[in-house]
């Protein structure tokens, strides 16, 4: 039996800040899909996440969300992208996992503060509630980003790499979380530099060089000869920008 798809990719086209990312992707994702997104710098993956999200309109094609609708998407950026000098408080932060259910200016219930606060205990933060998000660590802030995840309850979950700089502890305690989440039937898209983690946590992985190179059974998409395609294919979009900019 053919499990039903969470979104597809029709012939998908994006650019950012003026430059090609991706070029006519199509695809379907699985409803409860544990899938990872690999490839080199500048191919295109988190670039691919945004559009996902709906922060980044397609050039060309669509992102079709099939199992949800936008809003019900949580999508986690990047640690370098998140604002860490905004005054806000732990516990204020994980209450923004809130917003789609009483939006930005509601009031919290009693019974809503109380996931809060169970949502921090779950990532090992209590005792945190309070402490500004700019004095924290990476791994403590990471864990506080998941904790919002927890919160928003979503049944799409977009992760941009969230096991970058942070300590061992906290992979293994994060990953926990997303096998609780794909064994709930989310569906969790992750992108990842690291193969080694991916080939023992991810069945499923999109190779992305701008373009597909190979999506499927992670062992087989990791391949050797994938990787060096990988490779020589934003090697070959980068070359081809530089001509173009010294003819211009």
């Amino acid at each position: 039996m053919t499990t039903p798809a969470a979104l597809r990719f029709r012939d998908l086209t994006l650019s950012y800040d003026g430059h090609p990312a991706v070029h006519h992707l199509s695809g379907e994702v699985a409803r409860g899909a544990l899938l990872a997104i690999c490839g080199p710098n500048g191919g295109g993956k988190s670039t691919l996440l945004k559009a996902i999200s709906g922060a980044l309109r397609p050039t060309g094609g669509a992102v079709e969300l099939l199992a949800c609708a936008p809003r019900d998407v949580a999508y986690l950026p990047q640690a370098s992208d998140v604002d860490r000098s905004f005054p806000i408080d732990v516990f204020d932060l994980v209450a923004m996992g809130l917003w789609r259910r009483i939006g930005w200016f509601g009031g919290v219930s009693k019974a809503q503060r109380a996931r809060v606060t169970e949502a921090i205990a779950a990532v090992g933060l209590t005792g945190f509630e309070d402490r500004p998000v700019g004095t924290l660590s990476g791994g403590q802030m990471q864990r506080a980003l998941f904790a919002r995840l927890l919160v928003q309850d979503a049944p799409v979950i977009l992760l941009d790499e969230p096991f970058n700089a942070v300590d061992e502890r906290t992979i293994g305690e994060l990953l926990a979380l997303v096998r609780r989440w794909h064994e709930d039937g989310r569906t969790i898209i992750v992108v990842s530099h690291d193969f080694e983690l991916v080939r023992r946590v991810f069945p499923q992985t999109l190779l992305l060089a701008r373009e597909e190179i190979a999506w499927g059974d992670t062992a087989q998409a990791l391949a050797p000869d994938n990787l060096l395609a990988a490779r020589r294919m934003v090697e070959a979009f980068d070359r081809e920008a530089h001509e173009c900019e010294r003819a211009a």
